[in-house]
């Protein structure tokens, strides 16, 4: 898979994801630059999976040194590999393993079931309490650290992704 190909933001509003784990999984799959193709990093220790399409988007720099995350609410969950041009409605914002560590919430733009979502305010609490809790706990028994720092409204999102952009074009 040619990452380069891929446009971080495919027109304003929106990013593309390159989905690693599919929504209900405990696997979770990484992509390996140097084999060019996606492989099992490990499988969750905890007994949570994944809530929804989970994985990044290209052609951006995070301040964690990786791609930016993103999660995609789906109905169904897809596969690895998958390229969803999604609408960033909100990002979770918590410290992983020492690093700040943002995950964009998104949904899918070819999804008529979502074309009115446009902000977190949109979304059950319950529903992003599910997700924040998911982040909270799943590297607990691994004995790795998370804190949640909180949900962050799409201006603040779209910030980020303009400045995880040019921390890869300079």
């Amino acid at each position: 898979m040619d990452l380069s190909r891929i446009p971080a933001q495919p027109k304003p509003g929106l990013v593309n994801i390159v989905i690693e784990i599919a929504g209900g999984s405990k696997n979770k799959y990484e992509f390996d630059k140097d084999l060019n193709t996606f492989a099992l990093d490990r499988v969750l220790y905890a007994s949570v999976q994944y809530p929804y399409d989970y994985g990044f988007i290209p052609n951006t720099l995070a301040d964690d040194g990786d791609p930016l995350d993103g999660m995609v609410i789906m109905d169904q969950p897809t596969f690895p590999g998958c390229v969803i041009t999604a609408r960033p409605i909100g990002m979770l914002e918590m410290i992983d393993d020492g690093d700040r560590d943002e995950k964009l919430l998104c949904v899918p733009d070819k999804d008529p079931r979502f074309k009115e979502i446009n902000a977190l305010g949109q979304i059950a609490p319950h529903r992003l309490d599910e997700i924040s809790e998911f982040f909270a706990t799943y590297k607990r028994l691994e004995k790795k650290e998370t804190e949640i720092l909180g949900w962050k409204d799409v201006d603040t999102v779209n910030a980020l992704v303009e400045k995880c952009v040019k921390a890869v074009n300079g």
